[in-house]
């Protein structure tokens, strides 16, 4: 799985220690790599796709290729967050990106036409593509669209008003209400009607911070009128922040992302869109743990996150990252450790086997994208730019 290391014109650490002469060249070579690792074409990923592989908790020694729709439109939905920053030209090769990956979403959409998406294709139902005998469960045992997938497609997309609208109303139906209650969150967040993270009525109703933050991503962006299941979900939020279990039970309130890093990341994006009172009161203190975290963390691309986030939170990180030399910097961010999405079937469990399942990697699938990681390079870099010319 491990690609050929690819030759720079530039050494890209010098946009770790705050040399922003090059930061126009910078960003040219970041896209140009994103766009050489989007599938062309191929017998395994679909034109347009970015390949992305997944590690069974329980067996490392391996990865195996999967098919999923949900890489390529975060990468689809960050270019298209981030466009402005980006000289005409650059943009020019973000919009190709972009329009390309959108191309195979048809693939992953709805198959009765509503306009919600599936993390794995749907023309062909599947589970764990290229896991050998799992897959004769395909079509059985097949997830439903979920809210996640679906949001960061539309927003990936630059969808239609009408089509958001719609969707919107379509996921009042999927909350924690009286039919069918959350089992397996804390006692206090039990009659929170938040979001469930999928739209499969025969699904448990599961609550994910970080999915949640994205779901309100995508209303704040629409502009869509808040309903009780908004609030709701807001509220679930921002529990999870006074509460400090961002910071002591991540797996546990996010258990599709998993980490604190990358749950400050998610809340740092959606309060960067649009003040939220109800949030803004606790930006002092995610500033303060971000900092701490920053601090104590040695993971590059953590360190990339969590860089990012205090910039949403209009804040210049005082320690630069830096790295000795290309070879060392392309190690770093094709890190094969860094898993910014988990598949989580343990998720869906009751309570305590939740616990149990989640603490030993059962049905934990870690995931990897090489072209995901770049985009974060290219985010945070932008974000500086965006940072200057802000403050």
């Amino acid at each position: 799985m491990r690609m050929a290391k690819w030759g720079l014109l530039i050494c890209f650490f010098v946009l770790f220690n705050n040399c922003k002469a090059n930061d126009t060249i910078v960003s040219l070579q970041l896209l140009t790599r994103i766009a050489n690792l989007q599938n062309k074409e191929s017998s395994v990923f679909p034109r347009g796709i970015f390949p992305s592989y997944r590690l069974y908790a329980l067996n490392k020694s391996r990865s195996k290729a999967d098919i999923n729709i949900f890489f390529t439109g975060l990468i689809s939905f960050t270019l298209q967050k981030m466009r402005t920053y980006l000289t005409p030209y650059q943009q020019s090769i973000a919009d190709h990106i972009i329009a390309s990956g959108n191309e195979p979403a048809i693939k992953f959409k709805n198959q009765k036409g509503r306009n919600t998406y599936n993390f794995w294709p749907t023309d062909t139902p599947r589970i764990f593509p290229n896991s050998g005998w799992l897959n004769l469960f395909n079509k059985k045992q097949a997830l439903p669209d979920d809210l996640d997938d679906t949001v960061i497609i539309l927003l990936a997309m630059d969808a239609q008003d009408s089509i958001a609208k719609q969707v919107h109303e379509l996921m009042q139906q999927y909350t924690n209400n009286g039919k069918k209650k959350v089992k397996n969150t804390f006692k206090a967040y039990r009659n929170i009607p938040a979001y469930s993270t999928w739209f499969g009525k025969k699904m448990p109703v599961d609550f994910d911070v970080s999915v949640l933050t994205n779901v309100l991503f995508f209303v704040q962006h629409y502009n869509l009128p808040w309903t009780k299941a908004d609030s709701a979900s807001l509220f679930f939020i921002k529990k999870v922040i006074e509460d400090k279990k961002y910071l002591n039970d991540a797996a546990y309130v996010s258990p599709h992302y998993n980490s604190t890093t990358i749950i400050l990341y998610h809340i740092s994006r959606l309060m960067a869109l649009k003040p939220i009172p109800e949030l803004d009161i606790y930006k002092d203190s995610l500033i303060s743990f971000t900092k701490s975290k920053l601090l104590k963390t040695n993971n590059f691309l953590e360190q990339i996150l969590l860089q990012t986030s205090l910039m949403r939170w209009g804040v210049q990180p005082s320690e630069a990252i830096t790295v000795k030399n290309n070879s060392e910097l392309i190690n770093r961010i094709e890190d094969e450790d860094f898993s910014f999405f988990i598949a989580n079937m343990s998720s869906m469990l009751p309570n305590q086997l939740k616990k149990t399942a989640g603490a030993i990697g059962l049905g934990k699938f870690y995931y990897f994208c090489p072209a995901y990681n770049y985009v974060l390079i290219l985010e945070n870099l932008l974000e500086q730019k965006k940072h200057e010319l802000t403050f």
